[in-house]
């Protein structure tokens, strides 16, 4: 398989979770200005909507969509458990999760990363990004991860948009329980050998 990422992108969550499972892979750096791979193909060849992050599998189909990606990976290893067995109640509270992450809070970041934005427009997307913080504050008060005390597919995605809170100058120590709950994030070594591979050389 082959992942297509950026730094500082949610292509983040997918690569976590492939290094999570210990799939063999190969990590491809999208240039997200110039839209050329690093090995000098034209990235919208392989995914037309331009963005990352894109899996391409042995028979040569393309996915897009990270809640889609990461699902179907931890779907090769069910049972390393990152996601609970398709059909079942705890699956939909998983996809529960994860389209919260998608509209709440990626989406709800996007306008940060737009500095032709004045400062008074963006204030009301931190209002309401921290009315979400708000409540994953009081989810992860009583508990280690999203769905309970196991990491997730979940948790590799919240944890990829929680780290842009850097970028917007968002200091997390009003949640104390989101705080905590990235440092413990960073610790695994899957999530450490990401992180790593997608330093700056």
């Amino acid at each position: 398989m082959k992942l297509y990422y950026a730094p500082n992108t949610c292509s983040l969550s997918p690569h976590i979770v492939l290094r999570e499972l210990e799939l063999e892979f190969e990590l491809i750096r999208v240039d997200n200005k110039s839209k050329l791979t690093a090995d000098g193909q034209d990235y919208l060849t392989i995914n037309p909507k331009g963005y990352v992050a894109a899996l391409e599998l042995e028979n040569g189909q393309i996915l897009t969509e990270g809640p889609a990606i990461v699902q179907y990976l931890a779907d090769l290893k069910p049972e390393r458990e990152l996601a609970p067995p398709a059909g079942s109640w705890e699956r939909l509270r998983l996809q529960e999760w994860l389209n919260f992450i998608a509209t709440e809070i990626h989406a709800g970041s996007a306008p940060l990363f737009n500095t032709t934005l004045p400062e008074t427009t963006k204030d009301i997307f931190r209002e309401k990004l921290f009315k979400r913080f708000d409540f994953l504050q009081d989810t992860l008060a009583g508990r280690t991860c999203l769905t309970g005390s196991s990491f997730s597919i979940a948790d590799a995605y919240l944890f990829t948009v929680l780290g842009w809170c850097k970028w917007f100058s968002i200091e997390l120590h009003n949640w104390p329980a989101l705080l905590a709950y990235q440092a413990s994030v960073t610790l695994r070594p899957a999530v450490q050998a990401a992180l790593r591979a997608e330093a700056p050389n």
